[in-house]
């Protein structure tokens, strides 16, 4: 039988006013919301190898790799190459098995906002 106009099937107890997030923060709205506040913010990206990876955050997934916008690399310091300059990447995927941690840029520290 067809169901009426305006519901979901399936029993999954979604009702019209109620989109599929495509499980994207049904159970987590606290989560969701503080990941949303972050949206466009610099963020400073420290990897496993060494690197810094500075940009905009633009989105994340399920297995915690994030994208950045607008993205930097700096290299880990050496004794060689005490201060080296940053490699521009633009877009930059970074898998989240490789995030050690992420800092909150201040509000001035970076350029603007990835439009």
């Amino acid at each position: 039988m067809a169901e009426p106009p305006g519901e979901t099937g399936g029993g999954r107890g979604r009702g019209p006013a109620e989109p599929n997030m495509g499980g994207a923060g049904g159970g987590h709205p606290r989560a969701r919301r503080r990941l949303e506040a972050l949206l466009n913010r610099s963020l400073r990206i420290r990897m496993s190898d060494g690197r810094t990876l500075v940009g905009a955050f633009l989105c994340t997934d399920r297995d915690a790799n994030v994208i950045l916008g607008s993205a930097q690399e700096f290299l880990k310091a050496s004794d060689s190459f005490p201060g080296s300059e940053p490699r521009v990447l633009g877009l930059a995927m970074v898998p989240g098995h490789h995030i050690v941690s992420i800092e909150v840029e201040r509000d001035g520290a970076a350029g603007a906002p990835y439009p």
